[in-house]
C-alpha cells in the first residue's frame, strides 16, 4: 500500500462543525464560587498546525489562568473546611444522598459531549473516534461506579455477630484528597480517581492535566451546580506555583497522581507528614511483548501494532519494546512495517485517522534523539522514512536491532517510536521483565500452554497484568489495574476506586440484651446515618 503523508489544513477547509473558537479562559471554581482571574494567562497551543501563505504553525486555540500558590491555598482551605475533620456535610452525608450528587453531574456533564470531544481533537490530537470513545467511556465509568457503590454500601447494611460482639462495618473517607490526572487521558484517567475520591465522601482539590485543560471548562458549571460548596475546587497554573505549596502544607490527606514516578517522588517529598499520605498513583511502563517461535503472526503483528501506536503510543499501557524471536524476527518486521504503512496520518477530525500530531512541546526533538542514538549503536530504522517530522507530527520509526547499549531499551518514549529486540533464549526477555524498573503488563504471544504456563509464572509476582496473544490495555474498567515496582502504587478498577479512597471503620459492642437494644433503637429511629440498615435499591 502507497505510503500517505500528513497534511495541515487551511483553517477554511476543516469542516465547521470541526472548528474552533479562541477560548480564553479566566474563571476558576473554589468554595462553590466561579471567580474570575484578572493576571497572567497560559497560551494553549494545538498540536494540530494551520497552514497560512505556505507556512505551517501550531494553531493557539486559547488560553487558562496562570494561579498562584496564594489560589491554590484558598481552594485547599475550602476543601478542608468542607471536610471538617470529617464532620462536614458531604463526608457525613449518607451514601443515597451523595450518589444522588453524582447522578446530577453526570446529567449535566453529558449535555457537553460535543465541546469536550471537540477539545479533546485540539487540545491533545485525539482521534474524532477516541475523543469520542473517551468521553462515553468516562459517562460509563461514572454509571459502573454508583452500581458499585450500590452494592458496596447493601454489603455494609447489616450487623455482623463474632465471638460475642455484633458489629456493623462500613467504609468512610479519608479526607482531603488532590487529584492531578495525565495528558493523555485528561478526562477519563482522570475522573478514575475524582469521582471516587467524591462519591466516597472525600473533598477535592482538581487541577487539570498540563495539556487537556480547556477540556475541564465546559464542566465547571455542571460541578459548581451538582456539588456542596467547598467539595470540589478547580485549579490552573504551573505545577510548581501551586502543587508544591498544597503537599507542604500537610494538609492534603489523599494524593492521586498519574504521571512519572520522579514526578510523584518529588511531590511526595514535599508532605511533612509522608506516613499520613495515602497516594494512589498511576506511572511509568515499559511493558513488553515476547513474541515466541509459534506464534500466529497475524494476530501477533495486528495487536502489537495497536498496542505500541495507538494515540501515537502515548500510553502508560502501550507495548514500548518487542522481544522476537531470532528465528521468525525478518517475517514479523516485514508484517510489521507493512501494517504501519498502512496506519492513515492526518488531523484528529478526518475519517479513519490513526496517527496525528504530539501535543508535547519538544516530544519530536526527544524521539528522534532516541532514535538518533539507537542509530549510533547498532539499529536500522526499519520502516520507509520512520521518524520523519513535520511540524509536531512524527512519523512511527521501527527500529531493530535493539539491544542494551541504546537509551530506547530503557527509557519510557511514550511515542511512535517500536524498538525490536531479538533473542535466542526466552530467558533474554524473562531477564529484561525481572530487572525492569518498571512491573505494570507483559503480553505473551504463542501457542504452547506449557510454555505460556511457564511465562505467566514467572511473571505473576513481576507485573499487574499479563495478557496472552493480545496487547496490553487497561480495560474493562471492572478489572483491576495496577502495577509493580516504579510503576504504580494502589489498585484502581471501579470497585479497587471506591475502597482506595476510603477505609473500613466499624462500630461494635458485646452482643448483651440492653446493646442490642441500644443499636436497636438507633437504627430503628434513624438516630446515625452510620448505623444504619437501609437498603440502596
Amino acid at each position: 500500500m502507497q505510503e500517505q503523508a500528513i497534511h495541515f489544513p487551511a483553517y477554511q477547509s476543516i469542516p465547521e462543525k470541526f472548528r474552533i473558537d479562541y477560548i480564553e479562559q479566566r474563571e476558576y471554581l473554589i468554595n462553590g464560587e466561579m471567580r474570575s482571574w484578572p493576571g497572567a494567562i497560559n497560551p494553549v497551543v494545538s498540536p494540530v498546525s494551520i497552514e497560512e501563505q505556505g507556512q505551517c504553525a501550531p494553531k493557539v486555540i486559547g488560553a487558562t489562568p496562570l494561579l498562584t500558590a496564594y489560589e491554590a491555598m484558598h481552594a485547599l482551605d475550602a476543601a478542608v473546611e468542607a471536610y471538617n475533620l470529617g464532620h462536614g456535610y458531604w463526608p457525613t452525608l449518607s451514601v443515597a444522598d451523595r450518589i444522588a450528587h453524582v447522578e446530577k453531574f453526570s446529567v449535566m456533564m453529558r449535555e457537553q459531549r460535543e465541546e469536550v470531544v471537540r477539545l479533546l481533537m485540539w487540545e491533545i490530537g485525539k482521534t474524532l473516534k477516541d475523543s469520542e470513545k473517551e468521553f462515553d467511556r468516562t459517562c460509563d465509568y461514572i454509571v459502573d461506579t454508583i452500581k458499585a457503590l450500590k452494592e458496596l454500601d447493601r454489603n455494609s447494611a447489616k450487623l455482623v455477630e463474632e465471638q460475642g460482639f455484633m458489629a456493623q462495618i462500613r467504609r468512610v473517607p479519608l479526607g482531603v484528597a488532590l487529584c492531578m490526572g495525565p495528558y493523555n487521558y485528561p478526562l477519563n484517567e482522570t475522573f478514575s480517581t475524582l469521582i471516587p475520591a467524591l462519591i466516597m465522601g472525600n473533598t477535592v482539590v482538581f487541577k487539570p492535566a498540563k495539556y487537556g485543560v480547556l477540556l475541564i471548562r465546559p464542566l465547571l458549571k455542571a460541578f459548581q451546580e451538582s456539588f456542596p460548596p467547598g467539595v470540589i475546587n478547580v485549579i490552573y497554573g504551573k505545577g510548581r506555583d501551586t502543587v508544591g505549596a498544597l503537599m507542604e502544607s500537610g494538609k492534603v490527606d489523599v494524593f492521586a497522581f498519574i504521571g512519572t514516578n520522579k514526578g510523584a517522588n518529588d511531590l511526595k517529598r514535599l508532605h511533612p507528614k509522608p506516613h499520613r499520605l495515602k497516594a494512589i498513583l498511576g506511572l511509568d511502563a515499559k511493558n513488553p511483548a515476547i513474541i515466541l517461535t509459534d506464534a500466529d503472526l497475524n494476530n501477533a503483528v495486528s495487536e502489537c501494532v495497536t498496542g505500541a501506536l495507538s494515540f501515537n503510543g502515548q500510553r502508560c499501557t502501550a507495548l514500548k519494546i518487542i522481544f522476537v524471536h531470532q528465528s521468525i524476527v525478518d517475517e514479523f518486521i516485514a508484517r510489521f512495517a507493512a501494517e504501519v504503512n498502512r496506519l492513515k496520518p492526518g488531523m484528529p477530525w478526518e475519517e479513519g485517522v490513526q496517527l496525528t500530531p504530539l501535543p508535547e512541546p519538544g516530544k519530536t526533538d526527544y524521539l528522534r534523539g532516541l532514535v538518533e542514538d539507537a542509530v549510533k549503536h547498532g539499529a536500522s530504522i526499519m520502516n520507509d522514512r520512520g521518524g520523519q517530522i513535520s511540524s509536531n507530527y512524527f512519523k512511527p520509526a521501527i527500529l531493530y536491532p535493539v539491544n542494551e547499549n541504546m537509551k530506547i531499551y530503557h527509557e519510557e518514549q511514550f511515542g511512535p517510536v517500536v524498538p525490536i529486540v531479538p533473542y535466542q533464549h526466552e530467558d533474554e526477555a524473562v531477564r529484561y521483565v525481572l530487572n525492569s524498573n518498571f512491573g505494570q503488563q507483559v503480553s505473551l504471544f504463542g501457542q504452547d500452554s506449557k510454555k505460556i504456563a511457564w511465562l505467566i509464572d514467572l511473571f505473576t509476582n513481576q507485573v499487574g497484568r499479563i495478557n496472552v496473544n493480545t496487547q496490553s490495555q487497561r480495560g474493562p474498567d471492572t478489572f483491576p489495574f495496577n502495577g509493580r515496582k516504579d510503576s504504580a502504587e494502589g489498585t484502581l478498577s471501579v470497585a479497587d476506586a471506591l475502597r482506595v479512597f476510603s477505609i473500613r471503620t466499624l462500630v461494635a459492642t458485646k452482643s448483651t440484651e440492653a446493646n442490642k437494644q441500644i443499636i436497636s433503637t438507633i437504627i430503628r429511629n434513624r438516630e446515625s446515618v452510620f448505623l444504619s440498615t437501609d437498603y440502596i435499591m
